[in-house]
């Protein structure tokens, strides 16, 4: 039956709940404090891997024996840190493809993003169900970004003087979402010619890329589980990327594995790769072993990869 109303509970019931599902809570005060900051539903989502299987496969409530508070505590913090890692990197990638857009598009026609006759045809031509095309549809979304900024000096002075943005301008109001669906609906010779500045060249790994990144970036902005989180934006590898071919595409090491290789054209003296390694090295060690950091997608011997050195 469904119930109708959860119950509410408060911090200290909360705490006498998952005693009684067999977590070790060592320090009561952290706990009553990471309670009421992070929140008893947040911090599920952390203990979740601590969680016993019943006879059906399925995660129970009980813990598994050896649980404690203070790992589900280690394992949170350890995942902000990583969100931070990823909006860091993922911001510097968002600028820097931004850039190559508005430059590439811009030397043809200051307003390509506009214009149909610049961009690919299954973008401009093709319709969805609800019978509009795809640029429709984004310039629906981009009008209502300028909206929202049209306030800001630099976007009034643009809208007052000539009407409308020009590329360059105009991406200063992009989000994350935006760019990477302009970028998807470039015509393939602009694809590529943006994927060589990156180290590929078939014109459509970038445009994969960008959609998990967004994905990933969309998690991380959201305060959601990021360490082992299934990737729903897949993306895959070129055939001669051997070591990241190797990896899972539906768990996050992979996309921090692109990060890392977009990082290191765009910040060769970045120090981020560092900043990534040194924390997984810090993932949190449980003695009941109820988490691992492969559960991320890492394998053995990465850290020996010439990308991460």
């Amino acid at each position: 039956m469904v119930q109708s109303v959860k119950q509410w509970k408060s911090i200290d019931e909360q705490i006498s709940l998952i005693r009684e599902r067999g977590m070790i809570v060592g320090d009561v005060e952290q706990a009553r404090h990471f309670l009421r900051r992070v929140g008893y539903y947040r911090l599920s989502g952390y203990w979740y891997p601590f969680r016993q299987f019943n006879a059906k496969g399925e995660r129970a409530d009980n813990f598994v024996a050896g649980s404690q508070f203070s790992d589900v505590v280690a394992l949170y913090l350890f995942d902000r840190k990583l969100r931070l890692l990823a909006l860091d990197a993922i911001e510097r990638i968002e600028l820097a493809i931004q850039v190559e857009i508005s430059h590439l598009l811009g030397r043809r026609d200051p307003y390509a993003h506009e214009n149909p006759d610049e961009l690919h045809g299954n973008f401009t031509k093709k319709k969805t169900r609800k019978g509009v095309t795809l640029h429709i549809r984004w310039l629906e979304g981009f009008h209502a970004l300028v909206q929202r900024s049209k306030r800001k000096p630099f976007v009034k002075h643009n809208l007052d003087k000539y009407g409308r943005l020009p590329i360059w301008v105009a991406i200063e109001v992009f989000d994350f979402g935006t760019m990477s669906k302009l970028y998807a609906g470039l015509q393939i010779k602009d694809k590529i010619a943006i994927e060589r500045q990156f180290g590929l060249n078939e014109g459509k790994h970038l445009q994969a890329w960008l959609r998990s990144l967004n994905f990933l970036r969309n998690t991380s902005a959201h305060q959601s589980r990021l360490w082992n989180c299934n990737v729903l934006e897949l993306s895959s590898v070129p055939r001669n990327m051997l070591q990241l071919g190797q990896l899972r595409n539906s768990r996050p090491f992979l996309y921090f594995c692109i990060m890392q290789k977009i990082l290191r054209i765009i910040c060769p003296d970045s120090n981020w790769g560092q900043r990534f390694t040194d924390l997984l090295t810090a993932f949190p060690e449980v003695e009941n072993n109820a988490i691992q950091l492969e559960d991320m997608g890492v394998i053995a011997g990465w850290e020996k990869w010439q990308l991460w050195k």
